[in-house]
């Protein structure tokens, strides 16, 4: 088997700047084998400079000549998971690429080589820099694959001596890929695992024909409530009892953004307040608790598993040594909704179900037993460890009795625990007041804090020629549009602060770079971001290089409240300051 685990698109972003002990508590519950969600999977965005749900992440190559292995958080992120697990498994995926590999086309495979090329880099910086070994290497996500660009990165990866990086694609649908690769034997050969998402638990006939590996290399993406997860705990069983699913693969890792972005909460936790520190381990934590920390990839399913009679499901896996671990789930069809697709009404009942353990599985004396019970505060536990289950004197056979929303995992391992931490601090707004002055003379991430981009890529740039106020800067990098996966805006933007705020007053020293035709904004009052960036409204200043100035109620320039002539040119250190006050209601007569 594969197994499971988590993954980000630009989703991690607030997570790099909390303070120490908090970070690595999270860090903890999410990778720390034995402790919380204990991953086997890590599954990473090779950023690409565009706009990718809810978020921005800066390429390793924004321009043709050029190659840094430390913008982002992904490098950080993938070394944290390997310290504390050094056996989990690495993916990268693009979402977007950097416009340059298009020649002016919105397209990837305009140049199959210099794509391969980009790709292939990504992943020998992740050894030469990182020493980050990466197992598997996808296409491009959600989007449209191209067999013969699959042939030519499998030769240059085989090249440069990565013949151990495997092949997953395409990311979309079971469909396609399927068809195309029983019908070209060396597409066929260079495939290694076919990865769908959101299935829905179903494979396809064309898919299980090709032998290959099974993966939902992408699923979930539901709010991290008891809901969310009784989606997660039915999937993860599920996925393989319908599907023949050898991995399943949660979006997101967690829920690390400013929460009004696109698919707010929708991570295995909730870390959304570095400058609280506060965060919450929430019950999907849990539920991927009782399948990964008593399997492990390399763990074989058994024939025997399946559906019960009224309502749910089983799987049994052994690592082929004697160990053996079953789950099982038995989530209602009202509480294990995911957000997509479609799921068919199905019952669930309370019932007892009888369990014999045959051949070399009938000499196992004991099974230890773990528990959860999703729904109503007065019944629900998490993750709790039961009175073990004795078996010699029943000749292997024990019946439970199972009741909806529950999960039992019963296995020989004794090596589960359920970790936990001191509480974190309480929750707190974005504080009221904030400032930034960018100076930082080597800062460990390209980025500032709490700054989210979401068109465009801001990073700390050391302004040598300016030895005074203006000597470090925040500075938006990117010279043409990426190969966009999102509808990014046509105007780069960050966004940073507590969305709920009306009456503020924002001050920023700017400094535009274009002669002519450059411009520069600041905003308040920002209603939305990710993939709906595009239509963002609020307050937005700006001023042009050929002099002149606007105020706009939108992001792309449509709304406009004001506009006039300003002494202003490129080239130059100006301060902008907007305030937003909200005018006082008249009272109804």
């Amino acid at each position: 088997t594969g197994f499971m685990v988590a993954d980000l698109w630009a989703t991690s972003r607030l997570l790099v700047n909390y303070p120490e002990p908090y970070r690595s508590q999270i860090l903890d519950y999410l990778f720390k084998p034995n402790f919380g969600a204990s991953l086997h999977i890590l599954k990473v965005e090779i950023g690409g400079d565009g706009q990718t749900t809810d978020g921005t992440e800066p390429s390793h190559m924004h321009y043709a000549l050029d190659e840094n292995y430390f913008r982002g958080y992904e490098w950080w992120l993938m070394k944290e998971a390997k310290k504390r697990n050094p056996n989990i498994t690495l993916i990268g995926l693009p979402w977007s690429f950097p416009g340059w590999l298009g020649k002016g086309f919105d397209w990837p495979y305009v140049n199959l080589q210099l794509t391969a090329y980009y790709v292939v880099t990504w992943i020998v910086g992740a050894k030469r820099y990182h020493d980050l070994d990466i197992d598997y290497i996808g296409i491009w996500n959600e989007r449209s694959y191209n067999a013969n660009y699959i042939k030519i990165l499998r030769k240059m990866l085989n090249s440069q001596g990565l013949q151990r990086v495997k092949i997953i694609a395409s990311d979309n649908l079971w469909e396609s890929i399927s068809a195309a690769m029983l019908l070209d034997a060396e597409l066929f050969k260079v495939v290694d695992v076919i990865g769908a998402h959101y299935p829905g638990t179903h494979s396809v006939k064309d898919a299980r024909l090709t032998g290959k590996k099974l993966w939902s290399s992408e699923d979930f993406s539901t709010l991290n409530s008891d809901t969310g997860a009784g989606c997660w705990g039915r999937i993860l069983n599920q996925n393989y009892v319908n599907g023949y699913m050898t991995s399943t693969i949660a979006w997101n890792l967690v829920a690390s953004y400013y929460e009004q972005l696109p698919y707010g909460r929708c991570g295995l936790m909730t870390a959304q307040e570095p400058w609280s520190g506060h965060y919450v381990v929430e019950s999907p934590v849990w539920v991927s608790a009782h399948t990964t920390q008593f399997t492990q990839p390399g763990w074989y399913y058994l024939k025997t598993v399946g559906h019960l009679e009224k309502g749910g499901s089983y799987v049994a896996l052994t690592d082929g040594l004697g160990n053996l671990t079953i789950i099982i789930e038995t989530m209602s069809h009202k509480h294990s909704k995911c957000i997509r697709p479609f799921l068919p009404y199905f019952n669930v009942s309370q019932q007892f179900a009888t369990f014999v353990l045959k051949g070399s599985f009938s000499e196992i004396p004991e099974l230890q037993v773990w528990y959860t019970k999703l729904g109503k505060t007065s019944e629900r536990f998490l993750f709790k460890q039961l009175d073990s289950l004795w078996l010699l004197d029943s000749n292997g056979s024990f019946t439970l009795k199972l009741q909806e929303d529950e999960l039992f995992t019963l296995t020989t391992l004794t090596t589960g625990r359920k970790g936990s931490y001191l509480p974190p601090p309480k929750s707190q707004r974005f504080p009221s007041t904030y400032k930034d002055d960018f100076n930082v003379d080597y800062p460990f991430f390209s980025e500032a804090p709490n700054f989210a981009d979401q068109t465009g890529v801001f990073e700390y740039f050391t302004n040598m020629e300016d030895p005074g106020e203006h000597h470090f800067t925040l500075r938006q990098v990117l010279n043409q549009r990426p190969i966009t996966w999102a509808a990014d805006a046509s105007n780069t933007i960050s966004i940073i602060g507590d969305y709920n705020w009306t009456n503020l007053t924002i001050k920023c020293d700017v400094y535009i770079e274009t002669p002519d035709t450059g411009g520069v904004f600041i905003a308040g009052r920002v209603n939305k971001g990710g993939i709906l960036i595009r239509s963002a409204r609020g307050i937005f200043f700006w001023i042009f290089a050929n002099g002149s100035y606007r105020v706009t109620g939108d992001l792309a320039g449509w709304i406009i409240y004001a506009l006039g002539h300003v002494e202003v040119t490129a080239k130059t250190w100006y301060t902008l300051t907007l305030t937003i006050k909200v005018a006082g209601r008249r009272k109804k007569t």
